[in-house]
């Protein structure tokens, strides 16, 4: 990046990067196709052997756990399941899947229009412009990270799916405001010893929260919120729309750098801002929930 706050020219690497991505995510189109999901189906098949799926339920739910009534409840699906056809890509678009399909694709536009993956490839080039070690930042990034991450895993059973994804937006927005704040008095030449401690946090901030919860989280509530028999073509729908969204956001960082480095910011910021109100509005609460119950809170 040059010293105004814009990025410079010469990041032909992130255009080889970005097609890169884009070929990967041509393979979940092969997906969307509408083939069936082999491991899907595997799992169709033992659910039929009664007595093997109520004791693989027992473990998961507990040895002093009763589960007759959610065992019961389930073959009943799957038999209800076996009588349907079998779905098709188009079979996304009808009425009763709608709102299961919106949700997840919904996630994951929120997920990857936030700006995460132009942050990661360009983070040590923001580190230097804010006058920051880009070696130092960027260890801490990583580190932060990872740590961050087995935090989210380990409490999202107790904190429940949607306030994880609620804290992390929220944190979003946060991050990226100091972001473009730092910037935004660097383009200016205005509290310049404020710039580096304001982008430093602004960044770590950031990561910090989309690690938390925006990462991790809409990956699991997708593999509970859709119907068995849709599940494969409804995963693979909004896998493509999650890879698309990293490869629009990698290719488009580096010129809206050079359109206004705050301006960038701020424009995360709000699509941030649009994912909490989409969460609050749209998004159910799945922790501890069968998917008869998701289905029935989702379709109410």
């Amino acid at each position: 990046m040059n010293r105004d706050g814009t990025a410079h020219e010469g990041h032909q690497w992130m255009v080889y990067l970005s097609t890169f991505v884009a070929v990967c995510g041509s393979y979940e189109f092969g997906c969307c196709a509408g083939f069936s999901s082999p491991t899907q189906d595997a799992i169709t098949d033992d659910l039929r052997k009664h007595k093997e799926f109520e004791v693989a339920l027992q473990k998961l739910r507990g040895e002093d756990a009763d589960v007759s009534h959610e065992a019961a409840e389930i073959q009943d699906y799957i038999a209800t399941l076996d009588q349907l056809p079998k779905a098709k890509m188009l079979d996304l678009f009808q009425r009763r899947y709608s709102r299961s399909v919106i949700i997840g694709v919904g996630l994951m536009v929120c997920q990857q229009f936030g700006g995460i993956n132009g942050v990661c490839f360009y983070v040590s080039s923001i580190f230097e412009q804010a006058g920051f070690s880009s070696s130092i930042g960027t260890i801490t990034y990583a580190i932060l990270q990872v740590v961050v991450t087995g935090i989210g895993a380990a409490i999202m059973d107790k904190a429940g799916r949607k306030p994880l994804i609620l804290i992390s937006a929220s944190g979003l927005v946060l991050g990226c405001v100091l972001t473009a704040i730092s910037f935004f008095l660097k383009v200016n030449g205005w509290a310049l010893g404020a710039v580096a401690a304001l982008a430093v946090t602004g960044i770590l901030v950031y990561i910090g929260s989309f690690s938390i919860g925006m990462g991790a989280v809409p990956w699991v509530v997708m593999s509970e919120i859709f119907p068995i028999n849709i599940k494969g073509q409804a995963g693979s729908l909004a896998t493509l729309v999650n890879w698309f969204g990293a490869w629009l956001c990698s290719y488009t960082f580096n010129f809206l750098m050079s359109w206004s480095s705050y301006g960038t910011f701020i424009l995360y910021a709000a699509i941030n801002g649009l994912a909490i109100v989409f969460v609050v509005f749209v998004v159910p609460e799945t922790k501890g929930k069968t998917l008869e119950q998701i289905q029935a809170a989702i379709n109410k």
